[in-house]
């Protein structure tokens, strides 16, 4: 028998399929992967810090920095920890406007994943056609807040300002054209037997693996384990609204994908039912203008795009957070990384980096 050597490669943090700011270091033999060890830590900003340096409601816009192409869904964690600290009732109208931007931008966050896994996979095609889509609904965003990537929108206590009138009409119209751009994702990437080769069987986690690294959104469901805080939780209007949370059978990338494909749907159900049900009423509830909660501390957790998103927050009783410590799906999910390339080829760790879908400026906070 032939003796090799293992070497260690250093995949990143400059390489495209990185998304720019991650380490990965291979142990290999050959091609064969043995340890893969993330290193991170090259977008780290001091949010943390910076958010206990800041008023309360100063501290909202920092969030669109996290995960920020979930910008609403990270306003909304936030937002929702200081209201529960500060004991703030949000009114019934807000709480359903906060739920349609929040599922807005998953789907929009989901069209990055499919289309960034296309792209590390070579199909710059199906790039270009989810970023094509995903469009449509910053211009939604744009008519509601004036922006299009980090938005303020969902504040302490409600929302800025209520939807504009027209924007129910073209809302529908966007969630009357999702199931056409699923089945053109459908046609050009389901469908293809490359990008099958590529996902079905590769990186199989099992439940345990997954539970005992903490895992959580569509990865833990790839594995077939149904935990969605919505659903969990049930906190804001969501339990009002009717939706599946769809889970995959033998917990692969393929899975990983069909997760996110399937949740496309679910999250169009939910802001139809939340459009048609939307209560008059006010958008912002009434506190002080310069907010002191009480002294205690408060963890709150929200379902992100990429799992369970929680915001700890300890009070003095100023007017400033004593501490904020985040807990971000994207830096816990990346623990699985090593599990997911263990047995593989060196090009099937692309495939297992995009399938976590991580967001490098949340890893590192």
């Amino acid at each position: 028998m032939p003796k090799t050597e293992t070497y260690t490669l250093s995949m990143g943090p400059q390489h495209p399929s990185t998304h720019g700011v991650l380490q990965v270091l291979l142990d290999l033999d050959g091609e064969n992967i043995l340890r893969a060890t993330p290193v991170m830590g090259y977008l780290h900003r001091g949010i943390e810090k910076l958010l206990e340096s800041r008023t309360y409601i100063q501290g909202v816009p920092y969030t669109d920095r996290l995960d920020y192409v979930s910008s609403m869904n990270n306003n909304l964690g936030y937002c929702r920890a200081v209201e529960e600290l500060a004991q703030i009732e949000v009114p019934e109208r807000a709480e359903y406007i906060r739920v349609i931007v929040a599922e807005l931008n998953r789907i929009a966050s989901h069209m990055v994943f499919i289309g960034s896994l296309a792209n590390d996979l070579g199909a710059v095609t199906g790039m270009i056609y989810a970023f094509r889509d995903r469009e449509k609904i910053l211009d939604l965003f744009d008519l509601v807040c004036g922006a299009r990537m980090t938005f303020h929108y969902i504040r302490v206590g409600g929302v800025s300002a209520d939807l504009p009138p027209e924007f129910a009409a073209k809302c529908d119209e966007f969630l009357k054209i999702v199931p056409d751009f699923m089945q053109e994702y459908e046609d050009v990437l389901t469908g293809n037997e490359i990008l099958q080769h590529r996902l079905k069987g590769t990186s199989v986690m099992t439940k345990e693996q997954a539970l005992s690294h903490n895992m959580t959104g569509p990865n833990i469901r790839a594995v077939g384990i149904p935990f969605d805080i919505r659903k969990v939780d049930g906190y804001g209007a969501y339990p009002k609204f009717d939706f599946d949370v769809p889970v995959g059978e033998n917990g692969d990338n393929w899975d990983r994908y069909r997760v996110r494909y399937l949740e496309i749907f679910e999250s169009a159900k939910i802001i139809r039912q939340a459009l048609d049900g939307l209560p008059k009423g006010d958008v912002m509830a009434k506190f002080p203008k310069v907010l002191r909660p009480p002294k205690g501390e408060v963890f709150s957790r929200t379902e992100g795009t990429r799992g369970e998103l929680g915001f700890y927050i300890v009070s003095d009783g100023s007017t400033k957070p004593y501490r904020v410590h985040i807990r971000r799906p994207s830096f816990i999910n990346l623990q699985g990384l090593d599990d997911m390339c263990r047995g593989m080829l060196i090009g099937d760790s692309v495939a297992a980096f995009s399938a976590i879908d991580p967001l490098m400026g949340e890893v590192d906070c």
